[in-house]
């Protein structure tokens, strides 16, 4: 299976997942490492200073070449991809990834490593998973 993993630069959990999906032998595309090299993107790379921006600044800078480049990058792999691992704790980007993975009829997993604010709408999703082993588990049964 084809896998896309929606998470966040801050999650210590990511390599981990990306690791053990790899080896139970899905193919994952990996946001930190994107096929096109480099080591994907951070708003930093486009200026030390983007915490700072006003709305209208935010929404200029979402045309910048690295910004263009690394969502290709991403929406290419969605749309190559069979489903989506929604790893948590993560932000908007990850989260509206998930969305339209679900909105495409695509499955989304959902990992759950840490104790987490509930969310009831994670019940759009395919699987609710607590560990990385019931996750290859859950993805196995599809």
């Amino acid at each position: 299976m084809k896998i896309y993993v929606a998470s966040s630069w801050r999650n210590t959990y990511f390599p981990d997942v990306v690791t053990a999906l790899r080896k139970a032998g899905h193919d994952v595309y990996d946001f930190r490492n994107p096929p096109s090299g480099g080591n994907g993107f951070r708003w930093s790379d486009i200026g030390e200073d983007w915490m700072e921006w006003s709305p209208e600044e935010y929404r200029d800078q979402l045309t910048h070449p690295k910004a263009e480049k690394q969502f290709a990058n991403d929406i290419e792999a969605m749309r190559a991809c069979d489903g989506c691992v929604l790893l948590l704790p993560c932000g908007r980007s990850a989260h509206t990834e998930a969305g339209w993975f679900a909105g495409q009829g695509k499955p989304v997993f959902l990992l759950i490593p840490e104790r987490q604010e509930p969310e009831l709408m994670y019940k759009l999703f395919h699987s609710v998973c607590c560990s990385t082993e019931e996750l290859i588990e859950a993805l196995q049964d599809f």
